[in-house]
């Protein structure tokens, strides 16, 4: 079969569109033949060495894919050949097929396109956890989404009007601003002066949750604009910069810095995310929410698609497809 490799680590440009071994079905192994392949962030960092993981070499990256099931392991029980399906995978998905545990697979609905069960994985599955476990956001609460038109922003977006936040949406075009907007977005802002304009935007008050993937100078600027009993998320660093974070400025405001990372999560309360799945897929299927697909590309065009996402020249999410 073909798949993207990795072969050693280096730029994005070195992905190489190859053949690579089919996986086998055995013992509780699901093998997923690709109808779609979600594609994000920290997959361009993992390539390059950049992600707290690093992989022996080679190897094959991406994290979501949605398919049909076709061969199952003779200890599977949950699924069987034909089922579509959608599985997570810290590597192995910018393939045509994947052999994933049958625990990290979920069954999908008919009436799901494996493009939004994609999106529906790591990007909101992040999101859901940061509001709902981590910053447990309340009705009325104030949300300040940084990085609003990436894939998890405009999940956070989502997710914090269902939950019943006011939502403050911040992205750097005017366009982007416009996508935010459309997700459900109350208010929308650009960084410039951003500090001064999420005063006037929360009367003053300051902001109860603070959702952040993009880090470097906005980590700051959010910081310095917490409400007392804030939480602010730390979700990522989409900027290249690892802000230094001030410690007194927790104790005169009175807020959290929380860490927000779903992958442990995931393996650490197993349980708690298969709710968590459960809960997204019946929102995705209510109509409540709806993930933005920017686009839907050919496998073998896998690093020019992950090169524009580093570039961070994308609003809404980015699929593969063999």
């Amino acid at each position: 079969m073909k798949a993207i490799v990795a072969r050693e680590y280096g730029p994005i440009e070195n992905l190489d569109y190859a053949d690579w071994p089919e996986p086998k079905a055995t013992g509780r192994t699901v093998v997923i033949e690709a109808e779609a392949i979600g594609v994000n962030y920290p997959d361009g960092l993992l390539v390059q060495g950049l992600y707290q993981a690093k992989p022996p070499t080679p190897f094959v990256p991406g994290m979501e894919m949605a398919g049909r099931v076709s061969a199952v392991g003779e200890a599977v029980t949950k699924f069987k050949v034909g089922d579509r399906v959608v599985s997570f995978t810290p590597l192995g998905a910018y393939a045509e097929k994947i052999g994933v545990d049958e625990s990290v697979v979920v069954k999908l609905p008919d009436n799901v396109s494996g493009a939004d069960a994609c999106a529906l994985i790591c990007g909101y599955g992040t999101s859901h956890y940061a509001l709902k476990q981590r910053a447990q956001i309340k009705p009325g609460e104030t949300l300040v989404v940084l990085g609003a038109a990436g894939t998890t922003g405009l999940a956070a977006i989502q997710i914090g009007k269902i939950m019943g936040a006011k939502v403050i949406a911040v992205a750097s075009t005017p366009e982007k601003r416009e996508v935010a907007k459309a997700a459900g977005a109350d208010i929308t802002l650009g960084y410039e002066n951003l500090r001064e304009t999420l005063k006037e935007a929360t009367g003053g008050k300051g902001v109860d949750v603070g959702y952040d993937p993009v880090g470097g100078d906005m980590f700051d600027v959010l910081a310095r604009s917490m409400a007392w009993n804030g939480r602010l998320l730390v979700i990522g660093f989409t900027s290249g910069k690892i802000p230094q974070f001030p410690v007194n400025l927790a104790l005169v405001k009175g807020f959290s810095v929380v860490g927000v990372f779903w992958g442990t999560f995931t393996a650490k309360e197993p349980q708690a995310h298969e709710e968590n799945m459960h809960e997204l897929m019946d929102w995705l299927v209510a109509g409540k929410l709806k993930p933005v697909i920017e686009g839907i590309y050919p496998l073998a065009e896998a690093k020019d698609v992950l090169r524009r996402i580093h570039d961070r020249a994308v609003a809404g999410k980015l699929i593969l497809k063999p």
